[in-house]
Protein backbone atom coordinates (compact mmCIF):
# COMPACT_ATOMS: atom_id res chain seq x y z
CA UNK A 1 0.00 0.00 0.00
CA UNK A 2 1.65 3.09 -0.87
CA UNK A 3 0.70 6.00 1.47
CA UNK A 4 2.15 9.67 1.00
CA UNK A 5 2.35 11.51 4.27
CA UNK A 6 2.48 15.60 3.51
CA UNK A 7 3.06 17.95 6.70
CA UNK A 8 5.46 20.69 7.63
CA UNK A 9 6.25 19.41 11.51
CA UNK A 10 9.10 16.41 10.79
CA UNK A 11 8.20 15.33 14.36
CA UNK A 12 4.31 14.79 12.90
CA UNK A 13 5.82 13.14 10.10
CA UNK A 14 8.01 11.00 11.76
CA UNK A 15 5.17 9.92 14.30
CA UNK A 16 2.61 9.25 11.60
CA UNK A 17 4.98 7.41 9.49
CA UNK A 18 5.35 5.12 12.43
CA UNK A 19 2.01 4.49 13.18
CA UNK A 20 1.20 3.71 9.47
CA UNK A 21 4.19 1.26 9.42
CA UNK A 22 2.70 -0.58 12.47
CA UNK A 23 -0.99 -0.61 11.44
CA UNK A 24 0.45 -2.38 8.21
CA UNK A 25 2.81 -5.12 9.85
CA UNK A 26 -0.20 -5.58 12.45
CA UNK A 27 -2.44 -6.00 9.11
CA UNK A 28 -0.27 -8.46 7.11
CA UNK A 29 0.17 -5.03 4.84
CA UNK A 30 2.79 -4.18 3.13
CA UNK A 31 3.16 -0.27 3.02
CA UNK A 32 5.49 1.83 1.03
CA UNK A 33 5.46 5.24 2.69
CA UNK A 34 7.06 8.68 1.40
CA UNK A 35 6.73 12.14 3.14
CA UNK A 36 6.97 15.64 2.15
CA UNK A 37 7.24 18.56 4.26
CA UNK A 38 5.37 21.08 1.68
CA UNK A 39 2.98 20.95 -0.71
CA UNK A 40 5.12 22.04 -3.14
CA UNK A 41 7.61 18.90 -2.98
CA UNK A 42 4.51 16.70 -3.22
CA UNK A 43 2.92 18.11 -6.53
CA UNK A 44 6.60 17.64 -8.05
CA UNK A 45 6.60 14.01 -6.82
CA UNK A 46 2.82 13.47 -8.09
CA UNK A 47 3.33 14.73 -11.59
CA UNK A 48 6.69 12.77 -12.01
CA UNK A 49 4.54 9.43 -11.25
CA UNK A 50 2.07 10.33 -13.43
CA UNK A 51 4.24 10.98 -16.15
CA UNK A 52 6.70 7.89 -15.25
CA UNK A 53 3.03 5.73 -15.08
CA UNK A 54 2.03 6.40 -18.52
CA UNK A 55 5.40 5.12 -19.97
CA UNK A 56 4.98 2.31 -18.10
CA UNK A 57 1.78 2.04 -20.07
CA UNK A 58 3.36 0.79 -22.97
CA UNK A 59 5.77 -1.94 -21.21
CA UNK A 60 5.11 -5.33 -22.44
CA UNK A 61 4.65 -6.72 -18.38
CA UNK A 62 1.54 -5.13 -17.71
CA UNK A 63 2.45 -5.55 -13.93
CA UNK A 64 5.05 -3.12 -14.23
CA UNK A 65 2.85 0.31 -13.98
CA UNK A 66 1.37 -0.47 -10.71
CA UNK A 67 5.06 -0.22 -9.28
CA UNK A 68 5.25 3.39 -10.56
CA UNK A 69 1.60 4.45 -10.65
CA UNK A 70 0.67 7.03 -7.84
CA UNK A 71 -0.69 6.28 -4.37
CA UNK A 72 -3.33 4.55 -2.55
CA UNK A 73 -3.97 7.15 0.59
CA UNK A 74 -2.77 10.35 1.01
CA UNK A 75 -2.47 11.97 4.82
CA UNK A 76 -2.41 16.26 4.32
CA UNK A 77 -1.59 18.13 6.93
CA UNK A 78 -3.97 20.97 5.94
CA UNK A 79 -1.64 24.04 7.88
CA UNK A 80 1.39 24.17 5.65
CA UNK A 81 3.00 27.06 4.05
CA UNK A 82 2.25 28.52 0.84
CA UNK A 83 0.22 25.70 -0.60
CA UNK A 84 -2.42 24.51 2.17
CA UNK A 85 -3.34 20.78 2.28
CA UNK A 86 -7.18 22.09 1.24
CA UNK A 87 -5.67 23.43 -2.02
CA UNK A 88 -3.59 20.54 -2.73
CA UNK A 89 -6.96 18.60 -2.88
CA UNK A 90 -8.42 20.53 -5.05
CA UNK A 91 -5.73 19.53 -7.01
CA UNK A 92 -5.10 16.51 -6.76
CA UNK A 93 -9.38 16.05 -7.10
CA UNK A 94 -9.08 18.03 -10.33
CA UNK A 95 -6.91 14.82 -11.50
CA UNK A 96 -8.17 12.24 -9.40
CA UNK A 97 -11.41 11.84 -7.92
CA UNK A 98 -11.08 8.21 -6.58
CA UNK A 99 -7.66 8.55 -4.36
CA UNK A 100 -8.55 8.58 -0.64
CA UNK A 101 -7.63 11.73 1.21
CA UNK A 102 -7.63 12.07 4.88
CA UNK A 103 -6.83 15.59 6.40
CA UNK A 104 -4.47 16.23 10.04
CA UNK A 105 -5.21 19.39 11.33
CA UNK A 106 -5.41 21.43 14.20
CA UNK A 107 -8.22 23.51 14.00
CA UNK A 108 -11.92 22.41 13.75
CA UNK A 109 -13.01 25.37 11.03
CA UNK A 110 -11.83 23.32 8.21
CA UNK A 111 -14.05 20.08 9.13
CA UNK A 112 -16.78 21.94 6.44
CA UNK A 113 -14.61 22.49 3.80
CA UNK A 114 -13.67 18.53 3.37
CA UNK A 115 -17.29 17.71 1.62
CA UNK A 116 -15.74 20.08 -1.41
CA UNK A 117 -12.90 17.03 -2.17
CA UNK A 118 -15.27 14.28 -0.59
CA UNK A 119 -12.46 14.01 2.33
CA UNK A 120 -12.10 10.38 3.83
CA UNK A 121 -11.78 11.53 7.20
CA UNK A 122 -10.26 14.22 9.64
CA UNK A 123 -8.30 13.60 12.56
CA UNK A 124 -7.89 16.03 14.95
CA UNK A 125 -4.20 16.76 16.45
CA UNK A 126 -2.46 15.30 18.64
CA UNK A 127 -2.82 12.32 16.37
CA UNK A 128 -3.86 9.25 18.64
CA UNK A 129 -3.15 5.85 17.19
CA UNK A 130 -6.41 3.83 17.68
CA UNK A 131 -8.51 6.33 15.81
CA UNK A 132 -6.05 6.58 12.98
CA UNK A 133 -5.82 2.68 12.89
CA UNK A 134 -9.91 2.71 12.91
CA UNK A 135 -10.00 4.88 9.90
CA UNK A 136 -7.34 2.87 8.11
CA UNK A 137 -9.26 -0.46 8.90
CA UNK A 138 -12.68 1.49 7.32
CA UNK A 139 -10.46 2.36 3.76
CA UNK A 140 -9.69 -1.49 3.61
CA UNK A 141 -13.13 -2.76 3.96
CA UNK A 142 -16.09 -2.63 0.65
CA UNK A 143 -18.24 0.25 1.56
CA UNK A 144 -21.98 -0.68 1.26
CA UNK A 145 -24.03 2.05 -0.33
CA UNK A 146 -25.24 4.42 2.03
CA UNK A 147 -29.08 4.12 3.49
CA UNK A 148 -30.57 7.38 3.67
CA UNK A 149 -33.37 8.12 6.29
CA UNK A 150 -36.11 10.54 5.87
CA UNK A 151 -36.00 13.30 8.56
CA UNK A 152 -38.92 16.04 8.50
CA UNK A 153 -37.43 19.43 9.02
CA UNK A 154 -39.49 23.05 9.31
CA UNK A 155 -38.83 23.30 5.47
CA UNK A 156 -39.79 20.34 4.13
CA UNK A 157 -38.35 16.33 4.60
CA UNK A 158 -34.25 15.95 3.87
CA UNK A 159 -32.73 12.69 2.94
CA UNK A 160 -29.68 12.22 5.12
CA UNK A 161 -26.96 9.06 5.47
CA UNK A 162 -26.91 7.91 9.23
CA UNK A 163 -23.25 7.81 9.13
CA UNK A 164 -22.87 11.22 8.09
CA UNK A 165 -24.73 12.33 11.77
CA UNK A 166 -22.36 12.95 14.80
CA UNK A 167 -24.86 13.20 17.27
CA UNK A 168 -28.45 14.78 17.75
CA UNK A 169 -29.45 16.36 20.26
CA UNK A 170 -32.77 17.44 22.02
CA UNK A 171 -34.08 21.11 21.16
CA UNK A 172 -37.18 21.86 23.16
CA UNK A 173 -39.98 19.22 21.61
CA UNK A 174 -37.53 18.69 18.87
CA UNK A 175 -33.81 17.53 17.92
CA UNK A 176 -30.80 19.27 16.15
CA UNK A 177 -29.11 16.71 13.84
CA UNK A 178 -25.48 17.72 14.09
CA UNK A 179 -22.77 16.59 11.29
CA UNK A 180 -19.66 17.51 10.44
CA UNK A 181 -20.65 20.36 7.95
CA UNK A 182 -23.60 22.01 9.22
CA UNK A 183 -26.59 21.54 12.27
CA UNK A 184 -30.45 20.73 10.78
CA UNK A 185 -33.38 21.22 13.48
CA UNK A 186 -35.69 18.48 12.60
CA UNK A 187 -39.23 17.80 14.07
CA UNK A 188 -38.93 15.17 16.05
CA UNK A 189 -38.18 13.73 19.87
CA UNK A 190 -35.70 12.54 21.32
CA UNK A 191 -37.50 9.72 21.76
CA UNK A 192 -38.65 9.69 17.93
CA UNK A 193 -34.63 9.93 16.99
CA UNK A 194 -33.60 6.76 19.80
CA UNK A 195 -36.58 4.62 18.30
CA UNK A 196 -34.79 5.41 14.27
CA UNK A 197 -31.08 5.64 14.87
CA UNK A 198 -30.64 4.31 18.39
CA UNK A 199 -31.10 0.41 17.14
CA UNK A 200 -28.15 1.01 14.48
CA UNK A 201 -24.82 -0.05 15.03
CA UNK A 202 -22.36 2.78 16.20
CA UNK A 203 -25.34 5.18 18.03
CA UNK A 204 -26.03 5.35 21.49
CA UNK A 205 -27.58 7.45 23.81
CA UNK A 206 -25.20 9.46 26.16
CA UNK A 207 -27.61 11.12 28.30
CA UNK A 208 -31.58 11.96 27.80
CA UNK A 209 -30.33 15.25 25.48
CA UNK A 210 -27.81 13.35 23.59
CA UNK A 211 -27.41 10.52 21.41
CA UNK A 212 -23.88 10.21 19.68
CA UNK A 213 -22.54 8.32 16.83
CA UNK A 214 -19.61 6.11 18.14
CA UNK A 215 -17.62 6.80 14.70
CA UNK A 216 -16.92 10.05 15.49
CA UNK A 217 -15.62 10.01 18.82
CA UNK A 218 -12.06 10.77 19.42
CA UNK A 219 -12.25 10.16 23.29
CA UNK A 220 -14.44 9.66 26.45
CA UNK A 221 -12.82 11.72 30.06
CA UNK A 222 -14.18 11.42 33.03
CA UNK A 223 -17.93 12.05 32.15
CA UNK A 224 -18.21 14.01 28.77
CA UNK A 225 -17.11 12.34 25.17
CA UNK A 226 -14.88 14.20 22.85
CA UNK A 227 -15.57 14.18 19.14
CA UNK A 228 -13.63 14.32 16.36
CA UNK A 229 -13.83 17.97 16.15
CA UNK A 230 -13.36 19.02 19.88
CA UNK A 231 -16.95 19.32 20.46
CA UNK A 232 -17.69 17.46 24.05
CA UNK A 233 -21.31 16.03 25.00
CA UNK A 234 -22.06 15.31 29.16
CA UNK A 235 -22.50 11.54 29.67
CA UNK A 236 -24.96 11.05 32.60
CA UNK A 237 -24.17 8.77 35.56
CA UNK A 238 -26.90 6.34 34.44
CA UNK A 239 -25.74 5.65 30.91
CA UNK A 240 -21.78 5.77 31.97
CA UNK A 241 -21.28 2.00 32.03
CA UNK A 242 -23.48 1.97 28.35
CA UNK A 243 -21.37 4.30 26.87
CA UNK A 244 -17.90 3.25 28.14
CA UNK A 245 -19.03 0.01 26.91
CA UNK A 246 -19.97 0.13 23.38
CA UNK A 247 -16.89 2.49 22.87
CA UNK A 248 -14.55 -0.29 23.21
CA UNK A 249 -17.13 -2.29 21.57
CA UNK A 250 -16.18 0.05 18.85
CA UNK A 251 -12.98 0.20 18.83
CA UNK A 252 -12.54 -3.85 18.91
Amino acid sequence: MRIAVCDDEEAQCILLSGYLKEWGKSRDIVTDISCFSDAETFLFDWEERAEDCLKAADLPDPAEPAAVCGYDLLVLDIEMGAVSGMELAKKIRRENEEIPILFITGYERYMAQGYEVAALHYLMKPVRREKLFQVLDGLGRKRKPEEKLVFPTPEGHILLPAERIWYVEAMGHDCVLCAAEDKRQIRMSMGEAVRILGGREGFVQCHRSYLVNLRHISAIVRAEIVMDDGTRLPISRRMQKEVNQAFIRNYR
